[in-house]
């Protein structure tokens, strides 16, 4: 039997040479994607329009939201790999979160700062974060588990998924924002929770496509009692449905919680410095270091890059000339802007890197820091150059579509790479240490996007001239920064050693 045959019997039918499995997740992915990202480009506008909060407030607060949504997925992760598995951990993850989305919908109100209504609205968010805690990293985790860790088909499976995220990506601001906007906000949110429940039911419904991949570690200590006479398992499920109280007792302090987390993060970072001075071979330890430089410019792109759903957002509702073809087009769904533009430009990058590397011409690691940079505080030179030539009128739409194009090309220069640099720079001892620092350092940016977006102090439309400063300051600063790393990544190439990467792993 040929070695491709034998792989397919072990892994039941195939679709287009990948597992079943695969499309399962894909679904099940795209979908709960659609259901944040379609959250996502209502929220700042419910925020400001159905609550009447200030933007001061709705940026703090939409800051610690997508902060946290990259933290509790540590915790998540950790609950699979030692107790639920990957499986029930999505499917925990899944139920969570359309609680949330549904939550918000019931609990609309009348408007402005009602406490029943707006203390709803806190504990719906905090569903949606433990969920995404439960689902975000583990959804990843069983795509690596349907393939031998020497499967060919690994990373065009990841290729695969990633289109599945920026299929949700996509529409979920165009539904969402379509019927947030338009039909009310209940009606938005509420058609995220369908889209998350879609995925749940499809998960839940095709579970043998992923021929028993995913299942608990020690299925036995799930069954075991604990102290509180409940099994292990609805031991974790009463957890977080606790913690989902906890975070909501929280979030309505979004500043302190904002500062903490980057105090943490500091401290974080010192203690893998410490235990790379202290512990590590000079290679390895020059490893870490280059890791940790990456990891420091992380939170400076998101911070700029996730401008996206909050200040952005309001800037393209309130000053950009929205009509296309006679329709003026909702400002939510511009969000979807980015995942068109991930899903069309992704295969040309990755072309373009091998067409590079065959050549040897291929930037290194820190080098497309440096590019991705430039090109993010590009994207706002650019949109500022649009908004001062507009003068007192409305900017051009075709502005915001070229922010958006260049952040998408900064992303693709910052994103998939520093998520391989992590891994290939990491000591085995310190790898997930590492890569959740790497995601701590995103929630460190999403939290400093809500401090910078609260300095534009966005007024109304035609008093853009704060906005316009703040973007031409971190635009120009966006740009020096990168420079500066261009200059310094051959010094940080160096440190990372890769000549004798394949020959470590060979011995």
């Amino acid at each position: 039997m040929a070695s491709s045959d034998m792989m397919a019997a072990g892994q039941g039918k195939t679709w287009l040479g990948h597992p079943r499995g695969l499309y399962l997740l894909f679904f099940a992915e795209m979908w709960e994607r659609f259901s944040y990202y379609g959250m996502r480009a209502i929220l700042i506008f419910y925020l400001t329009k159905h609550f009447l909060f200030g933007e001061d407030k709705a940026y703090l607060l939409y800051g610690a939201y997508t902060s946290l949504v990259y933290i509790t997925p540590v915790i998540g992760g950790y609950l699979a790999d030692r107790f639920l598995g990957p499986r029930k951990a999505v499917t925990a993850g899944g139920v969570f979160i359309a609680i949330g989305h549904f939550l918000i919908a019931i609990t609309e109100g009348p408007g402005g700062q009602q406490p029943l209504f707006l203390n709803g609205f806190y504990l719906a968010l905090a569903s949606i974060i433990v969920g995404t805690g439960f689902l975000k990293a583990n959804v990843s985790v069983l795509v690596g588990e349907l393939y031998a860790r020497d499967d060919h088909r690994r990373d065009p499976a990841y290729s695969v998924f990633y289109m599945g995220i920026n299929m949700g990506g996509m529409l979920g601001p165009v539904v969402c924002g379509l019927l947030g906007e338009l039909w009310g906000w209940s009606w938005g949110f509420g058609a995220a929770g369908v889209g998350m429940l879609l995925g749940l039911a499809g998960f839940v419904w095709l579970k043998p496509w992923l021929l028993g991949k995913g299942e608990p570690p020690e299925p036995q200590r799930l069954r075991q009692r604990t102290a509180a006479g409940l099994n292990r398992e609805w031991t974790i499920y009463i957890g977080a449905a606790l913690g989902v109280v906890a975070i909501w007792g929280v979030i309505r302090y979004a500043e302190l919680l904002g500062y903490a987390l980057l105090i943490f993060s500091a401290l974080t970072i010192l203690y893998i410095v410490w235990r790379s001075v202290m512990t590590l071979p000079r290679v390895d330890r020059d490893r870490m270091f280059a890791a940790l430089f990456l990891i420091a410019l992380n939170p400076l792109f998101w911070g700029l890059f996730e401008q996206t759903g909050s200040s952005l957002n309001i800037f393209t509702d309130r000053n950009v000339d929205r009509s296309i073809l006679g329709w003026e087009v909702p400002a939510s769904l511009f969000q979807s802007v980015n995942s068109i533009f991930i899903i069309l430009l992704a295969p040309l990058f990755a072309l373009l890197w091998t067409i590079l590397d065959r050549r040897r011409l291929e930037p290194s690691s820190p080098a497309k820091f440096g590019i991705g940079l430039v090109l993010c505080g590009a994207g706002f030179l650019i949109l500022v150059a649009g908004a001062a030539m507009a003068g007192q009128s409305l900017t051009p739409v075709i502005f915001v579509f070229l922010i958006y194009l260049f952040h998408t090309m900064a992303e693709l220069c910052f994103s998939p790479v520093g998520l391989s640099a992590m891994t290939r720079l990491s000591v085995s001892s310190m790898v997930g240490l590492v890569m959740g620092t790497w995601f701590l350092a995103m929630a460190a940016g999403n939290f400093i996007a809500g401090l910078i977006a609260r300095a534009t102090g966005s007024g109304e439309a035609g008093d853009i001239s704060q906005v316009l400063d703040v973007y031409t300051q971190i635009g120009w600063f966006s740009v020096i920064v990168g420079g500066v790393v261009l200059l310094l990544s051959p010094i940080v190439t160096r440190m990372m050693h890769l000549d004798s990467i394949g020959s470590e792993e060979q011995a």
